[in-house]
């Protein structure tokens, strides 16, 4: 019987904080698979991945490449994902285009903090994933410490299936312990030399085995039945369940190794093609058209279904990447984007090695590709056969937090700026470009003050504009902290011909949202408990209209509004003046002047910093937190460090990594990811 080719696809992602290696794994990947010649090294910017000038400048990932290589007769298409909170909104858009994913984890640190949200990410889009321990050859290297972190921290079933042979420098190899076998890796060696168990770890080898084996065993039924009969489990068995529990995400392969010393990556590969999904593995794409819930199969022959995750608008062409849901596309087809309703053509098709291609005739269900000649489609767009139209779910997008004001030095290059900003904001939609009404700037919002930096170097560098920064500030928002009853709002127009009339009674209160919301503050919720039909239910629908319009300027300073609920409690209409326009009118103006008469307070975004810092250096690090309004929450530590965890207004960190380098000598290191809004002190400037 013939295999489904699709069998033999796999889609990941390689996730971690930065810093724990996933580029260096992402470049030993391409070396083994014969994708590269030469090892591509960070600290010497010679890595595939990261090839973008500031990528290398700066030395970490900022934005997600795709890479696609060959291992064991499998074709394994590799999204290498940014680390730094500040692009975490890269990460968002690969998870949803991916099968699995490989998870990186420093030996030393275990989990950071970085990796606890991506960790979630991949929660959220249900991604299976294996994780790998990196950096076994350092100082203070602890597989079980980290493996300890990643079950306290992330809450997973982690199943370790090797033992390491040699500790910090003299990791040497590891012991695979469903085939009881050692792996080890020679200096300048490519491959590893298989041979039996070192005797000295024989014993604590067949321990840790009958550990995995049980708890295999406890998760998965068919492991389960053969372990009480024969009180073992073979290595085809172990195996088979450690797939299944990784594709149901009920436990989580744990292998180790350095990649910077590539010991450790081959047992990796071979992880990936036995443990994480092909696209047949993965439940079928879900979407909508006219209201209805639809099913694509992964599968050629099916209609054509594709999702557009990332848009690369260079000065040559525009680069569309798709993952192939469904369908085959060709050279030359046209194809319909269901969000815009219009066609589009495909010009060419390219297999993708981060910034080079190879050029393809069609790409079939399962594959992650780039398209040349797309106008309009963006990340989030759906592609499908204009006979089939189909519509799925985008890629959701972060609210920016951190804003500067951005103009051309020359006054005659301002319109070669904004063209430079349309651009960048197609590429990345979570920069967000707005002008002050009030001071006719243009304003750059973003998820970071890293995340403004990037931006603006690139306007400074691709599109050659000198351009002047303003300070950063933050995007604060406003909720009712006291709210009213009973508030009465007319709005009565008569000037000649039909008039407008609208008479509504709100109520308006403080809602927070539950678990799985962003804490206080969060949201919006109208309802309405008018009786007698003394408000039709199209009027309703109106004043809800309105009150949303008067949800973008709040009272305090004219920041968006959240975390309340307005409740419709009456109101009256006119046979002849009543119309939706005067009932949405009511709608805004009665909510505007509700939240004058409220109890108002202001927030603030934070953000949970997390300093690794000297022990001599404390005091004055947690003196500086203490400077910056922070509220220390954790104090641990490690290896002769502190590492100090707080939370911190954002307004309050920029500047924050040169004074705490100035203070520990270069020494400290931070790392920041939000973690919602607070209220404000009365005297923060608005």
């Amino acid at each position: 019987m013939r295999t489904n080719p699709l069998t033999t696809v796999r889609n990941l992602g390689i996730l971690a904080h930065v810093d724990a290696g996933k580029t260096t794994v992402t470049e030993r990947i391409l070396y083994l698979t014969g994708t590269t010649h030469k090892r591509g090294e960070v600290h010497d910017g010679t890595t595939v991945t990261d090839f973008d000038p500031q990528e290398r400048d700066r030395g970490i990932t900022i934005f997600a490449a795709a890479v696609s290589c060959a291992w064991a007769g499998h074709r394994i298409n590799l999204i290498d994902t940014p680390g730094h909170v500040d692009f975490a909104d890269e990460v968002e858009r690969s998870l949803r285009v991916l099968d699995g994913a490989v998870a990186v984890f420093d030996a030393v640190a275990g989990v950071e903090p970085q990796s606890e949200s991506v960790w979630r990410q991949a929660d959220r889009h249900g991604v299976p994933r294996i994780a790998f321990v990196n950096k076994m050859d350092r100082a203070g290297a602890d597989l079980d410490a980290a493996v300890a972190s990643i079950r306290e921290r992330l809450h997973p079933v982690p199943l370790v299936v090797q033992l390491p042979i040699g500790t910090e420098d003299g990791f040497t190899g590891v012991v695979d312990l469903p085939r009881m076998r050692a792996l080890v890796w020679a200096d300048g060696a490519d491959a590893a030399e298989e041979g039996p168990v070192p005797g000295t770890l024989r014993e604590e080898a067949a321990r840790r085995r009958r550990v995995l084996e049980e708890a295999v065993a406890e998760r998965h039924p068919g492991a389960l039945e053969e372990f009480c009969d024969r009180e073992t489990l073979t290595a085809a068995t172990l195996t088979g369940a450690l797939r299944d529990l990784t594709r149901t995400g009920d436990g989580v392969v744990v292998l180790c190794g350095s990649a910077y010393r590539d010991r450790g990556v081959e047992p990796l590969l071979d992880a990936v093609v036995a443990y994480l999904p092909s696209p047949l593995d993965v439940p079928p794409v879900r979407g909508t058209h006219d209201g209805a819930e639809r099913e694509r199969p992964a599968d050629p022959a099916a209609p054509m279904a594709a999702l557009a995750f990332k848009v690369n608008a260079t000065p040559t062409g525009r680069l569309t990447y798709l993952r192939v849901y469904s369908g085959t596309i060709g050279k030359g087809d046209t194809v319909w984007d269901a969000g815009t309703r219009r066609t589009e053509r495909i010009g060419r098709i390219l297999r993708v090695r981060a910034d080079r291609h190879d050029p393809l005739e069609r790409a079939v269900a399962g594959d992650i590709v780039a398209v040349v000649g797309l106008k309009t489609a963006r990340a989030g767009s759906t592609l499908c056969a204009p006979g089939a139209p189909l519509l799925l779910e985008p890629p959701g997008v972060a609210e920016p937090v951190v804003h500067v004001a951005v103009e051309a030095r020359r006054s005659t290059e301002t319109d070669r700026l904004a063209a430079a900003l349309a651009r960048l904001t197609e590429e990345d939609p979570s920069l967000a470009v707005r002008t002050d009404p009030e001071t006719a700037q243009t304003v750059l919002s973003g998820m970071g003050e890293l995340h403004l930096e990037v931006a603006v170097e690139r306007v400074r560098r691709e599109y050659g504009l000198e351009v002047t920064v303003g300070r950063p500030g933050v995007a604060y928002r406003e909720t009712v902290g006291e709210g009213v009853t009973g508030f009465v709002h007319r709005h009565v127009k008569q000037d000649g011909g039909s008039g407008q009339f609208a008479h509504i009674v709100l109520d308006v209160e403080p809602w927070v949202q539950d678990a799985d919301g962003d804490g206080a503050g969060g949201g919006f919720v109208f309802r309405s408990t008018v009786v007698g039909g003394r408000v039709p239910q199209e009027y309703v629908r109106a004043v809800e209209a309105g009150c949303r319009d008067a949800l973008a300027e709040g009272p305090l300073g004219g920041h968006p509004v959240t975390g309340l609920r307005v409740t419709l409690t009456d109101g009256q209409t006119h046979v002849k003046d009543s119309s939706d326009t005067a009932f949405r009118t009511a709608g805004r103006f009665g909510l505007r002047d509700a939240l004058r008469a409220s109890g108002m307070i202001l927030l603030e975004p934070v953000v949970e910093v997390t300093v690794t810092v000297p022990e001599d250096g404390v005091g004055g690090v947690l003196g500086d937190l203490a400077a910056r309004r922070g509220r220390v929450t954790g104090s641990d530590p490690r290896g002769g460090a502190v590492v100090v965890t707080a939370t911190v207004p954002l307004a309050e960190l920029f500047g924050y990594a040169t004074r705490l380098r100035s203070r520990t000598q270069g020494r400290g290191t931070f790392t920041a990811r939000p973690t919602g809004y607070a209220p404000a002190p009365a005297a923060v400037v608005r």
